[in-house]
């Protein structure tokens, strides 16, 4: 017994020390991640990018306190090395089949095609970007719905953001009579569409109405003009709602698709 008491007065310092070690490596290593959040957050990183150094430096001040805690206690640093190697082997292992996703994530979050809040399409999807993981991209549809993308799926294809550019082309397919008016039809449609508020109307932004084609039923036309992004599906149904209405006040019709025959009668004499 008297031995055993020895023992633990010995080892009591050294066990207070691991321990005064990890609670101040702890408080630490939130005093650090906390400092480098606010700085991310003054130099306005991405979300996702931001998040992604906070958590590496977190596993990389944990890891040091947890090998200073044992080192104290005479663990062998070599046998922890060995320990974490083992760890870090088990985990690529594990990971073997998100290999791909990771470093897809690694290119976007370092090459920033698109960053979180952005609307971009490629391949089926669309919609707008809610956070960029090491290994999946989070969207939200219009439809208001959460899709996830392994990563290696986003960089494989084509990527458009549409939020690039602050100003995006709306552009209408509008067909009409072959009996109707040209000017006056032109007239009308580009009346319907400067009458919206919220098209851009400075001199770069004019909005246009040019015949396109002669098609196999109608005339048709394309209006042209340009919004600010986050309005652009407004503009879009307000506008052909608006050229439908103008269309029909002005007694200009929209013809359906429709089949001229001609019968020719032959006499035989």
């Amino acid at each position: 017994m008297e031995d055993f008491t020895k023992l633990l007065l010995n080892y009591l310092p050294t066990v207070g020390v691991s321990l005064a070690i990890l609670v101040v490596g702890f408080f630490l290593t939130l005093l650090i991640t906390f400092l480098v959040k606010k700085a991310f957050t003054k130099s306005k990183l991405d979300p996702s990018l931001a998040s992604f150094f906070v958590n590496v430096i977190r596993i990389a001040c944990y890891s040091i306190i947890v090998i200073a805690a044992l080192s104290q206690l005479g663990v062998s640093t070599t046998g922890l090395v060995a320990f974490f190697s083992a760890a870090l082997a088990a985990v690529a292992l594990a990971l073997k089949d998100n290999i791909s996703d990771i470093a897809s994530g690694i290119i976007i979050l370092f090459t920033r095609p698109f960053v979180t809040g952005d609307f971009i399409e490629f391949g089926e999807y669309k919609g707008f970007v809610q956070k960029i993981d090491i290994v999946q991209t989070k969207l939200l549809t219009y439809e208001d719905t959460n899709i996830i993308i392994p990563n290696s799926r986003v960089t494989s294809n084509e990527i458009n953001n549409y939020t690039a550019h602050p100003e995006m082309r709306v552009k209408i397919p509008v067909p009409i009579s072959y009996g109707a008016d040209l000017d006056k039809t032109k007239e009308v449609l580009l009346e319907a569409v400067k009458s919206n508020p919220d098209i851009l109307k400075d001199e770069k932004h004019t909005p246009v109405v040019r015949l396109d084609r002669f098609g196999e039923s109608s005339l048709d036309f394309f209006i042209v003009c340009w919004c600010d992004f986050k309005d652009y599906w407004t503009v879009y149904f307000a506008l052909t709602e608006a050229i439908k209405k103008a269309l029909d006040k002005n007694g200009i019709a929209i013809p359906f698709n429709q089949l001229d025959v001609h019968i020719v009668e032959n006499k035989i004499q």
